[in-house]
């Protein structure tokens, strides 16, 4: 069944106003009309059940049937920072971290980092991804839509890891005692923590910017004794993340 994400503040009691884009798509891609279902998950975490009730140029107002029982979100938000890519590999890493279960995205420029962003191409770079995000959070039937961040500067990575209960970076320098620290700390993580996770360029970390990362708390973590694509590395981190903590109980 079709879905679609809306913020709290559209609903007032079980009245839903629908609003921007969505409307073109629910009257003129999913040709509904008035009487026709389907779901509405909320910033909340929410999943409703929804029927039409009336449609203008501008609006779809639907009436909840029913608040569904789904939970599909993982117990952890997890927030991958990838260093900046080089052609679309940023959409593939958008699309399939979206279906593992990624609460938000960070692309950050780094001294590897061969592409760049121009400053006047952000603006659109960053709204495709969230476009990426949307249509990939809809066919994984995802109850929210991860964020994909503006693009930051490494200083601007250090910055946030005061925000995050875990802060990893994937190197494949790391010492032999450090290869299983992932799944040591997953297996420390609560439900509700907030876990930052970066992912080199295709060059990937430079030693200076580990020098900067381990001095904020950030702990290097391998990936197993195969060396992975930068596109492959965050897929293959929110996998094992799920796994330990959706599937191995």
């Amino acid at each position: 069944m079709q879905r679609y994400f809306i913020k709290t503040s559209q609903m007032t009691g079980d009245i839903v106003t629908i609003t921007g884009a969505d409307v073109h798509h629910i009257t003129n891609v999913m040709r509904a009309s008035s009487g026709s279902q389907f779901l509405l998950c909320s910033d909340a975490r929410e999943t409703f059940l929804v029927e039409i009730t009336t449609i203008t140029k501008t609006e779809v107002i639907v009436r909840v049937v029913e608040k569904r029982g789904e939970n599909v979100e993982m117990p952890v938000l997890v927030t991958v920072a990838q260093g900046i890519t080089k052609g679309d590999k940023f959409d593939l890493v958008v699309q399939k971290t979206t279906e593992c279960g990624v609460c938000a995205l960070l692309p950050v420029a780094m001294k590897r980092s061969v592409a760049k962003i121009e400053a006047g191409k952000m603006v659109k770079k960053v709204e495709r991804w969230q476009k990426i995000a949307l249509e990939a959070a809809r066919q994984a039937h995802r109850q929210v839509v991860p964020l994909v961040m503006k693009p930051v500067e490494i200083k601007g990575l250090l910055a946030l890891a005061s925000e995050y209960d875990v802060c990893l970076f994937a190197y494949e320098a790391i010492e032999e005692v450090s290869k299983n620290r992932l799944v040591t700390i997953t297996q420390g993580l609560s439900a509700g923590q907030r876990v930052l996770v970066l992912i080199g360029p295709e060059g990937g970390i430079d030693q200076s910017e580990v020098l900067l990362l381990e001095e904020v708390g950030f702990k290097a973590i391998g990936l197993g004794p195969r060396i992975l694509r930068t596109e492959t590395a965050p897929i293959y981190v929110m996998s094992a993340l799920s796994y330990a903590l959706e599937l191995s109980n």
